[in-house]
C-alpha cells in the first residue's frame, strides 16, 4: 500500500504558480555556504601558495660624513643643461646672388677672414667699370674746370688793373669778372662731382667685395647650409628656394653649459663657485668648472632660473648641445666654499628613488616586506642621491626595478642573502 502511494505522489502534477517553484529559505542558505565556501578557498591558496617574492638588493642609508670623509668636497645641489656655444652665427651673404663656389664642409677650422664662399659677381663687376669709368670721367672734367680757371684768372687780374688805371670801363671788367667767377664755380662743380664719383666707386667696390662670404672669427663649421647654384640672401624670401645662409660657425673657445636651477635651490649656487660638470655622452669623465653667472631673472612657467657654468679646460670632446649633469660643489666642513653649507639628509643610491619632485619615494625593507615611504630630496653626488627627509641612518632600503614593488609587497635579497 505505502509503494502505491508513492506511485500515486509521484504521478501528481504540480499546479503551484511557477513564481513560487523553489523559492525559501534552504535556497538562500545554499548560496551562501557556497560563497563562504570559496572564500574559505581563497584564503588558503594564499596561505599555502603567497605571491612569489621580488628579487630585490638592498642598501643601507649612510650619513653624508660616513660616505665621504671629513675635509672632501660634496655636490651641495646638482642641474641638468646642455653644453652651448657663447658664439655661434649663422654665416650668411650681404647681397642677394646665386652661389657659385662653396669652400666649408662640416668639422673644417676656420681662421677669421678666411673664404667661405664666393657668389655669381657678374652684375657687381660691371657696376665696378661703371663706376671706375665715372671716376676718370670726373677727373678729366676737375683736370678741364682747373685749366679754364688758370686761363681766365690771368686776364681777369689784368682787367682789374687796367680798370682802377682807367683804360678799361667798368662794363668791361664786369664781364670779366662774371667769367672768373663762372670758371672759379665750375671748378667747384667738378670737385664735387669728382667726390661724388670716388664715392660711387667705395660703393661699387664694397658690393664687389660682399660677393666674398667670409668667416667672422675662428671657429669649426657645424653645418654647411648652402651649395654651388642655390641663391642665398639676408633675408627669407620664401618658397624654400632661397637660402639665408651659407654655414653655422662656432668658437670651441666659447663653449659653456647652461642649466636651469630650480628657484627653491638657487640660494646654493654664488657666482665663482666650483662645479663638476658630467656630460651624458662620457659620464665618468668629471671635468672642472665654474660658475660664471646667475641669469637675474627667474621663468615664472618653470620656476627655474639660469645658470651659465664655465669649463676650466678646453677639450675636442665637449661638442655643442651634448646633455650635462653639473654638481655644484661644497667643501666639507662647517661650511663649504663661497660659504655653502654642508650638506645635511642621508645618502641612498640613485636605483633606490622613484620618482621626482613631490612624487619621490624609496621602499624601505622591514622584515622581507617593504614600506613605501615618501622623501624630500636634496642633490645628487655622482651615483648617490641626498635625501632630506623621510629616512634615518641605518635604514635599509630597496634597490633595483621599483615599478615591481607596492606598499607590502614580499620582497628577497638579490643572490638570496
Amino acid at each position: 500500500m505505502d509503494d502505491r502511494n508513492e506511485l500515486l505522489e509521484g504521478l501528481r502534477l504540480d499546479r503551484r504558480p511557477a513564481g513560487t517553484k523553489g523559492r525559501g529559505p534552504g535556497r538562500f542558505v545554499a548560496i551562501g555556504l557556497g560563497a563562504l565556501a570559496l572564500a574559505a578557498v581563497g584564503v588558503g591558496a594564499v596561505l599555502l601558495w603567497p605571491p612569489a617574492a621580488v628579487p630585490v638588493a638592498y642598501a643601507e642609508v649612510r650619513a653624508p660624513d660616513k660616505a665621504a670623509g671629513a675635509g672632501a668636497t660634496a655636490s651641495s645641489l646638482d642641474a641638468s643643461g646642455y653644453v652651448v656655444a657663447r658664439r655661434q652665427a649663422t654665416v650668411a651673404a650681404k647681397i642677394t646672388a646665386r652661389v657659385t663656389e662653396i669652400l666649408i664642409e662640416e668639422g673644417l677650422h676656420v681662421k677669421s677672414g678666411q673664404v667661405m664662399a664666393r657668389l655669381d659677381d657678374s652684375n657687381t663687376l660691371a657696376a665696378l667699370a661703371q663706376a671706375r669709368a665715372q671716376l676718370a670721367q670726373a677727373e678729366a672734367n676737375r683736370s678741364a674746370a682747373r685749366t679754364a680757371l688758370r686761363d681766365e684768372e690771368p686776364i681777369f687780374r689784368r682787367r682789374e688793373g687796367l680798370s682802377r688805371q682807367g683804360w678799361v670801363s667798368g662794363a668791361d671788367l664786369d664781364e670779366e669778372r662774371a667769367k672768373y667767377d663762372a670758371a672759379l664755380e665750375a671748378l667747384s662743380v667738378a670737385e664735387k662731382t669728382l667726390d661724388v664719383a670716388r664715392a660711387a666707386l667705395a660703393v661699387a667696390e664694397r658690393n664687389q667685395e660682399d660677393t666674398i662670404v667670409r668667416a667672422p672669427y675662428d671657429g669649426v663649421i657645424t653645418v654647411k647650409a648652402a651649395q654651388p647654384g642655390e641663391v642665398v640672401s639676408p633675408l627669407s624670401a620664401g618658397g624654400g628656394f632661397t637660402r639665408t645662409g651659407i654655414g653655422t660657425l662656432v668658437d670651441m673657445d666659447s663653449l659653456e653649459v647652461e642649466v636651469d636651477v630650480s628657484e627653491n635651490y638657487i640660494d646654493r649656487v654664488r657666482p665663482n663657485q666650483d662645479a663638476v660638470v658630467r656630460l651624458n655622452a662620457y659620464p665618468d669623465w668629471s671635468i672642472p668648472a665654474y660658475v660664471i653667472a646667475i641669469i637675474p631673472t627667474a621663468d615664472r612657467s618653470k620656476a627655474t632660473v639660469k645658470v651659465r657654468i664655465g669649463f676650466r679646460k678646453k677639450d675636442d670632446r665637449i661638442l655643442p648641445e651634448m646633455g650635462a649633469r653639473v654638481s655644484f660643489m661644497a667643501a666639507g666642513g662647517d661650511a663649504g666654499l663661497n660659504g655653502v653649507q654642508k650638506r645635511q639628509g642621508f645618502l641612498v643610491p640613485l636605483g633606490a628613488v622613484s620618482g621626482q619632485g613631490d612624487t619621490a619615494a624609496v621602499f624601505v625593507v622591514r622584515d622581507d616586506h617593504v614600506e613605501r615611504r615618501p622623501v624630500a630630496l636634496g642633490a645628487r653626488d655622482g651615483q648617490s642621491q641626498t635625501v632630506l627627509s623621510g629616512l634615518n641612518a641605518g635604514e635599509t632600503v630597496a634597490v633595483g626595478d621599483l615599478s615591481l614593488l607596492r606598499d607590502g609587497v614580499r620582497v628577497v635579497r638579490s643572490g638570496g642573502g
